[in-house]
């Protein structure tokens, strides 16, 4: 935007002060109308009058609040322009006056309301002028006014209508700019779910083991100091394993790219699932397992999900239900894969129906990130259920 026409859009009645003076000039030094037939001017021009001043001072200073009321300067401009042609012809330039209301209504209004006003405002010309030429319509002195705001009108409502075209380019600017922050910030969200799921599930599953076998290290350690040893070093591969599985999800927090650029291992899955069990069977946990259907590689996401689960559900039973007996089955069916954890409850902890929290929230937010459903809560026999279905279809495993 240049200098000048910032100044212009910051002092608008100046600049139309500007244009009414100069528009005033202009009728004033422009030649009159033609006599009439008979009539003795001199020169053959009539000369300028009070009456013509006067009125071309209010047709033309009305242009100064054009952007303000820019109807009511139309009617003022067009009345005195056809008072002035009816009573002496009008001087040629004083056409200027409607011609730039005109254009300011058009470049305001829209179009069929835009060229309804210009048709009227040349109507109205066209019948002081004819009247004053005696009924002559198809004078030049006649036409040329039409020809005059039929212009001033075009241009207006082709300005009316850039100025839309670049509001719309802008708005869309806008909204497509919002768009990519809310994408942005959605992915954000996305990305710190999943690595503080990832993060829950690993330390979780592994602090429980170290809690478990910690306290029978404690409780064996005078008496039968061999399981004591065996407990303790359980202890520490369950540390050595908390440690490069937390390495490996902070890492994603270190460095730029996706989170899968830079795994140094592949995700877990479901067939991991033996060494899950063995894990917890070694921490004393009663656990059974069963595997139903024919075993098969699942996408990614699906396998990762089921993994999860399981493994948060065994080590709620562990924290909650340290002395239930357990059971963990996994079923293939032709299109999804079930997840099904119980314990019978006997715990005096209450059974892991107490520890209900974020990683029962985690073990939902994987089963619907993969479209899947999820249960989990007691069961009649007294103790606590997980149960989710996983579909293996595109949709569950994009």
């Amino acid at each position: 935007m240049t200098w000048l026409r910032r100044e212009v859009l910051s002092r608008p009645y100046a600049a139309d002060t500007i244009l009414a003076v100069c528009v005033y000039a202009m009728t004033l030094l422009a030649p009159g109308a033609p006599p009439q037939p008979g009539a003795q001017w001199h020169g053959g021009m009539r000369p300028l009058t009070g009456y013509d001043i006067a009125l071309a001072a209010v047709v033309c200073g009305a242009l100064v609040f054009r952007q303000r009321w820019p109807r009511a300067v139309l009617a003022v401009t067009v009345t005195g322009f056809a008072a002035y042609a009816v009573i002496d012809g009008g001087r040629s330039l004083l056409t200027l006056g409607p011609a730039i209301a005109v254009y300011t209504v058009a470049s305001r209004c829209p179009r069929r309301h835009a060229w309804a006003y210009g048709g009227l405002a040349a109507l109205v010309v066209v019948v002081a002028r004819g009247v004053f030429d005696g009924g002559a319509w198809l004078t030049p002195d006649v036409l040329a006014p039409i020809a005059f705001i039929g212009m001033a009108t075009a241009v207006g409502d082709s300005l009316r209508s850039r100025r839309a075209y670049v509001a719309a380019v802008e708005e869309r600017a806008r909204r497509a700019e919002e768009t990519r922050e809310e994408e942005a910030e959605r992915r954000v969200m996305e990305e710190r779910l999943h690595i503080a799921r990832e993060l829950h599930d690993v330390l979780a599953h592994h602090i429980a083991l170290i809690n478990v076998q910690a306290q029978v290290a404690a409780y064996v350690l005078a008496t039968q100091p061999e399981q004591a040893r065996a407990a303790l070093s359980h202890v520490r591969e369950a540390g050595k394993e908390a440690l490069e599985e937390l390495r490996t999800t902070v890492g994603l927090l270190r460095r730029p790219g996706s989170r899968d650029e830079f795994l140094t291992e592949p995700a877990p899955g479901l067939d991991r699932l033996p060494e899950l069990v063995d894990s917890f069977t070694a921490a004393g946990l009663k656990l059974d397992w069963q595997i139903d259907g024919d075993p098969r590689p699942l996408p990614a996401p699906v396998d990762l999900a089921a993994f999860r689960i399981a493994q948060e559900a065994l080590t709620n039973v562990s924290k909650h239900a340290p002395r239930a007996a357990a059971t963990v089955r996994i079923g293939y069916a032709a299109d999804e894969v079930i997840v099904d954890v119980a314990d019978d409850g006997r715990s005096g902890a209450g059974g892991i129906s107490s520890g209900i929290g974020h990683g029962l929230i985690g073990m939902r937010e994987r089963a619907l990130s993969v479209d899947g459903t999820f249960f989990a809560g007691p069961v009649d026999s007294g103790g606590f259920r997980v149960h989710a279905v996983l579909p293996i279809s595109r949709k569950g495993g994009r």
